[in-house]
């Protein structure tokens, strides 16, 4: 897994366990306008680039488009400059 995708995959599970939080503490009800449905699609991409064949012609892409939701982290003390698309 290359190292910009694991970081985005951790920072995506910090943030729902948030939410979770915030749900256990508050009610569902406290999560209707979050950004809860994001993080899962979020995921559902970098699962996917996990998964895609180097060969195909979207890998490069799907690389990209990571590092430039990974940027949504910049200010966290793990990112790397080296992610900036």
């Amino acid at each position: 897994m290359n190292d910009h995708v694991k970081f985005l995959r951790d920072r995506n599970m910090s943030d729902n366990h948030a939410y979770a939080e915030v749900a256990h503490r508050f009610g569902g009800d406290a999560l209707l306008d979050s950004h809860l449905p994001m993080l899962d699609l979020v995921d559902m991409l970098a699962r996917d680039y996990e998964a895609m064949d180097l060969a195909d012609t979207r890998h490069e892409d799907l690389a990209y488009a990571l590092k430039v939701l990974a940027q949504s982290y910049a200010e966290h003390p793990d990112y790397r400059q080296e992610w900036h698309p």
